[in-house]
């Protein structure tokens, strides 16, 4: 779906930077360095991840030469890769694309909101990059939104990632930056997170696994947020939500559609 949509949205709403959370395109279990370069060649200027970021071991080896992939900023000190990338845009600009990871129900790593902190002192919106987006991937709703509220005019977007289920509380916060505390996935709907229905039902009923997950592959909808920026203070001006394909009803920015 992202494969055959992104070209076609990138040249009929102008897109000038597009992020994609990759953390589950290897079938639901990481990333690996081909589909990687597919988004890019696709049009996707960064992929950001989470909390199966090394599911396929190769990532601990190619996110070394793959500039454009991030794994969350909270990491100890040692891990591979980088937790922040500057991003040229495709129309020059300079984006800064930060990927955080949350501890409320997920592996307790460093505190993601003294890693931003840090990272938006070193290089604040406006005199340091002219738009800043954040990737909060967590379980909790409640950490997600406590981020936005956090970086309210710090950044341009501050988008929650890992739930797989599309929130719809997208809005611009009073300081100027866009929030949603869940895009989404782009996947099939009819499934669980994802995933073909029969196994995680099982588990929940017999507490017995029976074989692996697989991912449900029907139609799929590809979900996301889209988000104008002024050029002057790299703050959201409007956002809206992207809902196109597949079992959920469609949503479409009004301001591309």
């Amino acid at each position: 779906m992202l494969l055959n949509r992104l070209p076609g949205l990138i040249r009929d709403w102008k897109l000038d930077l597009v992020v994609v959370n990759g953390e589950n395109a290897a079938g639901g279990f990481g990333i690996t360095e081909a589909i990687y370069h597919d988004f890019i060649d696709a049009g996707a200027d960064a992929i950001t991840l989470g909390n199966h970021s090394w599911d396929q071991k190769e990532a601990l080896v190619f996110i070394e030469r793959a500039p454009r992939l991030i794994r969350p900023l909270n990491y100890p000190a040692g891990t591979p890769g980088r937790g922040a990338a500057m991003i040229e845009a495709k129309n020059g600009a300079r984006a800064l694309v930060v990927n955080l990871m949350g501890r409320i129900f997920m592996d307790p790593l460093d505190d993601p909101f003294a890693a931003i902190d840090r990272e938006l002192i070193a290089c604040p919106l406006e005199r340091g990059a002219d738009a800043v987006v954040v990737d909060m991937h967590c379980e909790a709703t409640s950490e997600k939104q406590a981020m936005g509220c956090f970086l309210d005019g710090r950044a341009s977007l501050v988008v929650g990632t890992h739930t797989h289920v599309p929130t719809a509380d997208h809005r611009v916060l009073p300081g100027g930056t866009a929030f949603v505390t869940d895009v989404g996935m782009t996947g099939d709907y009819d499934s669980i997170i994802g995933m073909a229905k029969d196994e995680p039902l099982g588990r929940f009923l017999r507490k017995i696994p029976s074989s692996k997950f697989e991912p449900a592959n029907g139609p799929a909808t590809l979900a996301g947020i889209a988000v104008e920026t002024d050029d002057g203070s790299g703050l959201a001006v409007r956002t809206g939500a992207v809902r196109l394909g597949g079992r959920l009803e469609e949503a479409r920015p009004a301001f591309w559609a």
